[in-house]
């Protein structure tokens, strides 16, 4: 696929020296503020959005029987975005490898396309600043089709109560579910914004979809899809959110060499809300055991024991006792854990940072408030600073892309 999106590209800018204004005839304009990232302040200069290619593929599809089939199912939407003139097979210090955004449970691809009262995503951002971005629907949600002879019964319709109180207006909840809910003020609109009537809820409400019952299964046809992806395009980058957080730790172990960095955007991981009385994921960071050395065979061959929280608004953490078992498989990656000021995460994220770097794996665990970043809920890329927060973590990719 790769050299089919190059060709492609190569062919506009042939169009553009015959005379065409505009490869593809896109082109984006947008507002600009500044250049970059402002921690907190203004946002990143953009626009206009100039593509070399742009269009739809699907990957990860298998036939129920490839010599009389009837049905498929696994396959994965992805749309795509190619900056005009992007070369592919950069190496090294500044080198834009493709992005591929992840989106979490309940959710779509349109996470990252736009935010839901019309401003940009972090799809046109990274485009915008030379970046290839693949943005995928899970197989299961959204157009990448829902098979239920394949993945059981769906699970049952999202709830305004719950998209309310867990990522739109936490801060109205009485009593706080999370000490940290007072600070949200970043959804549309502002403050007690995040709810239904309100247009931005509304549209947010809308892109809601059922989720496949079985999480570990959905993990599972994820990892093999964007996994036929990488095969496709080359060395990537992910950037992935919430329910995808182990994903963030399978893929690279399906792709061994290939996964330039990791921005995991609040993942699910070692703890929860719950993280005071059982563990998050029963094998650390996932349900199912990653490739550990010594070899993990199931949680219990972690040895995990609770460890009280630092202070009384975070939750306990869960991490290995006795000989370590390490993940050596993300040895030598790039690996951001961002987590909003806001956010139900904000008062566990950071176990997942303990018990990465336990298992001998060098991460960074940003709670957005420490660089400027204030007010944000655990949609973050939807709400009204999203592209500061972009522009952040390709300021993050910048400098520690190698």
């Amino acid at each position: 696929m790769k050299n089919r999106l190059a060709k492609s590209t190569a062919c506009a800018r042939a169009g553009a020296a015959a005379g065409m204004a505009l490869l593809l005839g896109v082109a984006i304009a947008s507002a600009a503020d500044d250049d970059g990232f402002t921690g907190g302040g203004g946002g990143p200069k953009k626009g206009p959005l100039f593509l070399g290619s742009q269009g739809v593929i699907y990957e990860g599809g298998v036939y129920d029987n490839p010599s009389n089939p009837t049905t498929m199912s696994g396959q994965m939407h992805v749309f795509y975005q190619i900056p005009s003139g992007y070369r592919w097979g950069q190496q090294g210090p500044g080198a834009k490898y493709p992005i591929i955004m992840i989106h979490g449970g309940g959710q779509t691809g349109a996470n990252f396309l736009g935010t839901p009262d019309g401003r940009p995503g972090w799809a046109q951002f990274f485009a915008e600043n030379g970046w290839p971005v693949f943005v995928i629907d899970q197989p299961g949600r959204g157009k990448s089709g829902y098979f239920p002879n394949a993945y059981g019964p769906q699970g049952p319709n999202p709830l305004p109560a719950t998209i309310k109180s867990m990522f739109t207006a936490p801060e109205l909840t009485v009593p706080l579910q999370w000490p940290q809910a007072r600070f949200h003020t970043q959804w549309p609109g502002g403050y007690g914004s995040g709810v239904p009537g309100e247009y931005a809820f509304d549209q947010f409400f809308a892109s809601q979809v059922a989720n496949m019952p079985n999480g570990d299964q959905a993990l599972d046809l994820t990892t093999k899809a964007v996994t036929a992806l990488i095969k496709d395009i080359g060395p990537a980058i992910i950037i992935t959110h919430s329910m995808t957080g182990p994903v963030s730790w399978f893929i690279p172990q399906a792709s061994p060499g290939k996964i330039k960095a990791v921005i995991a955007v609040e993942p699910t991981g070692n703890s929860s809300l719950n993280g005071d009385t059982a563990p998050g994921t029963t094998c650390g960071l996932s349900n199912v055991c990653l490739k550990f050395n010594p070899p993990v065979s199931t949680g219990a061959d972690l040895n995990l024991v609770k460890v009280a929280p630092p202070s009384a608004n975070k939750k306990s953490c869960w991490l290995q006792s006795g000989p370590v078992h390490k993940l050596t498989g993300l040895t030598g990656i790039p690996i951001l854990i961002a987590t909003g000021q806001a956010s139900y995460h904000a008062t566990y994220d950071y176990c997942t940072s303990k018990f990465l770097t336990q298992a001998g794996v060098k991460n960074e665990h940003v709670p957005l408030a420490t660089v400027g970043i204030l007010g944000n809920g655990h949609m973050e890329m939807l709400e009204m600073n999203n592209l500061t927060i972009a522009a952040f973590y390709q300021s993050w990719l910048t400098a520690n892309l190698k």
